[in-house]
């Protein structure tokens, strides 16, 4: 089963940092709800140092069903948390979704 990556890019809002890092750090809101799930793997937050307000989410999944099925069963909760998110940013890309290399 090949592993399944997502990666997303966010330019938040000046004076939301901590608020933004609370949602979206390992220990946050997201990866909390994430580890409701079978399959997930981890989350990583990268922070761009040329442009302190610009991050990386890297959602690691064991495979795109584990994924898929996670987004079936909690689509609620994350509508909700994404709903609560979204006053933090400016933009929010989804930079593209990746397979394992075999």
């Amino acid at each position: 089963m090949a592993g399944y990556t997502c990666i997303w890019e966010f330019e938040i809002k000046p004076g939301s940092e901590a608020e933004f890092l609370r949602h979206y750090n390992n220990g946050g809101s997201w990866v909390a709800l994430f580890l409701q799930a079978q399959g997930f793997r981890e989350t990583l937050l990268l922070q761009d140092r040329q442009s302190p307000l610009r991050y990386l989410t890297i959602d690691r999944w064991d495979s795109v069903e584990a994924y898929g099925a996670f987004r079936r069963q909690f689509a609620a909760l994350y509508a909700d948390l994404d709903a609560l998110c979204e006053n933090l940013t400016l933009t929010e890309n989804c930079i593209g979704e990746f397979g394992d290399s075999l």
